[in-house]
């Protein structure tokens, strides 16, 4: 005689359904996983851009105070405290360069420029 009779079951997952779930499983991190990536980074972008904003402005500040002319050279030790409450640092480890008055400040990843 079957040790099961008719109306009992036995409980439990198959591992044919346990395949399929850990299947789906794989395949929404295939898919999510490339977007969380993309989005990590132009995050790290766009903050990297904010902060060169952040130097232009302060270093434009300096210029009218200091009254620099174009092309006057500016370093962020000009900048830091008064104009800059510290420093900004690149997300990415990149290193900022101030540059002289009438120019971008640049960053040494590439892609995170104004």
């Amino acid at each position: 005689m079957n040790r099961f009779t008719k109306n009992q079951r036995k409980k439990g997952f198959t591992l044919v359904e346990i395949m399929i779930v850990v299947l789906i499983i794989g395949i929404l991190l295939a898919i999510a996983v490339p977007n969380f990536i993309k989005a990590r980074e132009t995050s790290r972008t766009k903050s990297c851009q904010s902060n060169l904003r952040q130097i232009d402005a302060a270093k434009e500040q300096w210029a009218m105070d200091t009254r620099a002319s174009d092309g006057a050279a500016c370093a962020m030790g000009d900048l830091v405290p008064d104009y800059i409450r510290r420093a900004p640092e690149c997300p990415t480890s990149g290193t900022y360069t101030v540059n002289a008055v009438g120019t971008l400040p640049t960053c040494s990843q590439a892609g995170h420029s104004l």
